[in-house]
């Protein structure tokens, strides 16, 4: 192939070929030159600095050494492997070299008493100096290679390590192939847009990327490819956006009337928080104006996002509107409804349950009091999205929990009148500012970032499965105080057999340890019918239970105030977010309430992470910023709503300032021309095109 371009295979780069093409593609997902230039390095070493053995410190990073390999030796390794050890000498001392895989290949490239440059992390064994498979070259190599100065570490892998793809050998590629490109990566942004927000031109930046010639154009080059893949995520967000609030038009809610002053003057049984007011003002200026909302209410566990939600629905009504609110499961459809129900009988209005329960005849009731209008409010499940489900006039529909629907479900909410009624969407996941930015760059945000008065923080601790019964001593010290308990197993699975069955076991367990007729105990899961289950939860609400076994069935839906103790079995297999959902099912009334999280003895790092954050913080907030990290946070612009964003080089949690200069400039190209039809932006739409080119627009839909 005669002349390479970002298209071309990457067999045909020189110094790569058909076999370690094969290997770059499979460990590394590198198909073509384009690729490869997107491999970034993810750190950088100074490699004009050379320490002398006797200088070498077990904290030292990376470091660099000039001596002679004086001894290699094969030694019997784990099973019919040998491993490499060598010793490498300069005029102050001597250092071990060890080698575990690859002994018999790396002991015929090396050669003794040859001046090498060594670099590697030295850590310490024996009270002697060694290092773990160290990059080793000669001497002369290295005077004669470009690879000097502030170097590139690229991310490899042990197989690309034993076929010379090491970080060193991974830049050499990339030194290769950049000057066979040049002149071939075409900035996209017109000149005068791009030095008004100061970015460094593009093919630069990718130069400067892999081979800094300093610090401060390493930073800026940096930069502007952070600030290009948030800008071309934006643009479609926003666009979206904007797209939104220009073809779709939205009922016209024009005030307040009987039912909302009612209910806030009469009937509201305490103050709303400053937070709350905030947030209802912010929704009532979107349904005054005749244009479609879509707003995420966002807030911690416990917070009050459904009383606001319900005044919402109030403010629909007084224009004579319906409303609807979905929610992801049963058991909390049943606790909105029952809420909604005790909070507005004295209004007077028909609200209503719709769920995979409800028999024919009452389905068919409810079918025909939505058509005719007489039905105010309709409370449910999946079931609300049914094809047989029509309103009469669907003015607002709110979305509880939405991450627990798919997003192709929620666009049936859409369907239901000619004009889509307003959406909210209520989360009780509170999600980083970056983060929210991007997954949500086309809706309205509001944060109820307040918790009601006289809140008192939930006391986390962590305990081993070997302090069980000091547990039990504290269980027995609580509910002699009048308080209830609940105790959570990790059915994740409703059919695993296992997970079952330590849920009956550990049920048996609590039953011998608390029992009858001093104590009584519930128990509730998935594979129970649904008016038994409604029926331990029902005489545990009414305290004629004080201990409640249960699956993760209870992580939403259950409100009890006595309840003070919540247990989280195994709770090293609950992910952040669930745990924090868990715990806060106590914690609602006036008592001091606890939170215990028991697991095995050997828990992994990223497990270890998930519970010391339970136990430092209630901040949900806090929570969801290392969830983020330890999960990633999903592809926000397809279906995918878990899994990394496929960003090469920004970070959602370090880069917000970037992100945000990045959603300015969107927000601006698209108010100068939202079609971006102008000639000089053709460029940054042909790249954009490109890189959405068979997604479904998915984003739109909330």
């Amino acid at each position: 192939m005669s002349q390479i371009t970002l298209h071309t295979p990457i067999e045909y780069l020189k110094g790569v070929g058909p076999s370690k093409a094969e290997l770059l593609k499979k460990e590394l997902e590198i198909f073509t030159c384009h690729d490869l230039l997107h491999l970034f390095p993810f750190r950088y070493v100074d490699r004009s600095k050379f320490y002398k053995i006797n200088e070498l410190s077990s904290m030292e990073a990376d470091v660099q050494i000039i001596g002679k390999i004086t001894k290699l030796e094969e030694q019997p390794g784990k099973g019919r492997s040998k491993r490499l050890t060598g010793r490498f000498e300069d005029e102050t001392g001597y250092v071990e070299l060890i080698w575990f895989q690859g002994a018999r290949w790396i002991k015929s490239a090396l050669k003794l008493n040859q001046e090498y440059v060594l670099f590697g992390k030295p850590s310490v064994f024996n009270n002697r100096y060694s290092f773990a498979h160290p990059e080793l070259e000669l001497m002369a190599d290295f005077k004669a290679s470009p690879l000097q100065g502030l170097q590139p570490v690229y991310p490899s892998t042990e197989k690309l390590n034993s076929r010379g793809l090491n970080a060193r050998g991974l830049a050499k590629l990339t030194k290769t192939l950049l000057p066979v490109i040049k002149g071939q990566i075409e900035d996209f942004y017109p000149e005068p847009l791009r030095e008004s927000l100061n970015l460094a031109p593009l093919e630069a930046s990718y130069f400067e990327t892999h081979f800094p010639k300093n610090l401060e154009r390493l930073e800026k080059a940096r930069y502007r490819l952070k600030f290009d893949e948030f800008l071309f995520i934006q643009l479609e967000m926003v666009r979206q956006k904007l797209v939104h609030q220009r073809d779709y038009r939205g009922f016209v809610f024009e005030g307040l009337g009987e039912k909302f002053n009612k209910f806030y003057e009469e009937v509201l049984p305490f103050e709303l928080t400053g937070a709350q007011k905030r947030v209802l003002k912010e929704i009532r200026k979107d349904l005054m104006h005749g244009r479609h909302m879509n707003r995420l209410v966002q807030g911690d566990v416990g917070s009050g996002k459904t009383i606001v939600a319900l005044m919402c629905m109030l403010m629909a009504l007084d224009n004579g509107f319906q409303a609807c609110m979905m929610a992801p499961t049963e058991i909390l459809a049943n606790q909105h409804y029952n809420g909604i129900i005790e909070l507005t009988e004295p209004l007077g209005l028909e609200v209503r349950l719709l769920t995979g329960s409800v028999k024919t005849a009452e389905r068919r009731e409810i079918h025909q009091k939505l058509e005719d209008g007489t039905l105010d409010i309709l409370i449910g499940t999946h079931a609300l999205i049914e094809d047989k489900v029509k309103f009469k006039n669907l003015g607002l529909a709110v979305v509880d929990e939405q991450h627990r629907f798919g997003v192709a479900q929620r666009a049936k909410l859409w369907k239901k009148n000619t004009l889509p009624p307003h959406v909210l969407i209520m989360t009780a996941t509170p999600i980083p500012r970056t983060l929210a930015m991007t997954a949500y760059g086309n809706l309205d945000i509001s944060v109820i970032d307040e918790l009601p008065p006289g809140r008192k923080p939930i006391t986390t601790v962590h305990r081993y499965d070997t302090n069980r019964l000091a547990v039990f001593g504290f269980l027995k010290e609580e509910i002699a105080k009048g308080r209830q308990v609940y105790i959570v197993y990790p059915l994740i699975e409703e059919s695993t057999a296992m997970d079952y069955k330590d849920l009956m076991d550990g049920y048996e367990s609590v039953v011998r340890a608390f029992p009858r007729p001093d104590y009584q105990v519930s128990i509730v899961h998935g594979k129970m019918k649904a008016a038994d289950k409604d029926l331990e939860m029902q005489r545990f609400a009414e305290g004629k239970t004080q201990i409640m076994v249960a699956t993760t069935v209870i992580e939403v839906g259950v409100n009890v105030p006595n309840a003070s103790v919540m247990i989280i079995e195994s709770s090293e297999r609950f992910g952040l977010s669930q745990l924090h959902q868990l715990r806060g099912r106590v914690g609602r009334g006036a008592e001091q309430s606890f939170c215990i999280l028991m697991t095995g003895a050997k828990l992994s790092n990223d497990a270890k992470t998930r519970i010391k954050t339970m136990v430092r913080t209630n901040d949900g907030f806090e929570i969801s910023e290392v969830d983020m990290k330890l999960r990633g946070p999903g592809d926000m612009m397809g279906t995918r709503q878990s899994g990394m964003l496929n960003l090469k080089i920004a970070d959602l949690l370090h880069d917000g300032e970037i992100l945000q200069a990045a959603k300015n400039a969107v927000v601006s190209i698209l108010k100068e021309d939202p079609q971006l039809e102008n000639p000089k932006y053709a460029r940054l739409v042909q790249v954009f095109n490109a890189k959405t080119k068979g997604k479904l627009q998915w984003g739109r839909i909330s």
